[in-house]
């Protein structure tokens, strides 16, 4: 005998009695079973920050892409299958730059996550597709300021303060509800990012494979050096 749920479970496009799309929830298991990401806006830009969660001493952590540069004001921070943010993320700079060269100026940010989010529900609308398993945390600075995005499987989109997917999601956000505060410094931003992917990764946050990556209203958006990293994660935590 198969479960009740089994019919629902096999096509995207079919709801169950209690209103679920089956398929959009298993995605967003994908999501909870991925690499710890935290992103904070501070007083002139936003920082996001990544363990790659290295599982084995023979991979090179630099060859592990969690943080990526959409356009010079926008970066992002994946959680989930990194394929599949990848295949997002070609998409998000093809529209960053035909925005630019359309209009002749960048995109706003709010603009570029609404056209990832219609994207990615149009992958929970029909068949013979599945949704994106991937959560993106959008960081980028236009007009409006410092503006920090989650994007969800279903195509949903939140703005925060402060933000986390991932495994360790439930730290991260425990922690920021207790320490955020509006104002900050841009090391004080670092420090508290470090802190907070600490709590979520359970204290095994590893120097060498965390990944900082900063947008400032006077800075272009950048990934730091490994070395520039260590030292933060070493001074913020004690590298434990």
């Amino acid at each position: 005998m198969q479960p009740a749920n089994m019919a629902y479970d096999r096509a995207i496009t079919v709801f169950s009695p209690d209103g679920r799309l089956f398929q959009v929830e298993y995605a967003r298991e994908a999501v909870k079973r991925g690499t710890t990401t935290v992103g904070l806006k501070y007083k002139t830009g936003v920082v996001l920050l990544v363990d790659k969660r290295v599982s084995s001493h023979l991979i090179e952590p630099g060859s592990i892409e969690k943080i990526f540069e959409i356009d010079d004001h926008i970066g992002c921070a994946t959680s989930g299958l990194v394929a599949d943010a990848r295949a997002l993320i070609d998409r998000a700079r093809i529209d960053a730059q035909i925005n630019e060269i359309t209009y002749n100026e960048k995109i706003q940010v709010k603009t570029l996550v609404k056209k990832i989010c219609d994207f990615k529900q149009t992958y929970t609308q029909y068949g013979g597709v599945r949704p994106f398993g991937t959560a993106l945390l959008v960081a980028g600075v236009d007009d409006k300021g410092p503006q920090l995005f989650s994007t969800d499987p279903s195509g949903a989109l939140m703005e925060y303060k402060a933000s986390s997917e991932g495994a360790g999601r439930n730290g991260a956000m425990s922690f920021f509800e207790n320490k955020y505060r509006d104002g900050m410094s841009m090391e004080e931003a670092i420090e508290m990012g470090i802190k907070a992917l600490h709590k979520g990764t359970e204290g095994k946050l590893n120097p060498d494979a965390t990944e900082i990556g900063i947008v400032d209203e006077k800075i272009n958006f950048h990934i730091l050096s490994q070395e520039e990293t260590k030292e933060y994660v070493t001074k913020s935590v004690g590298g434990s």
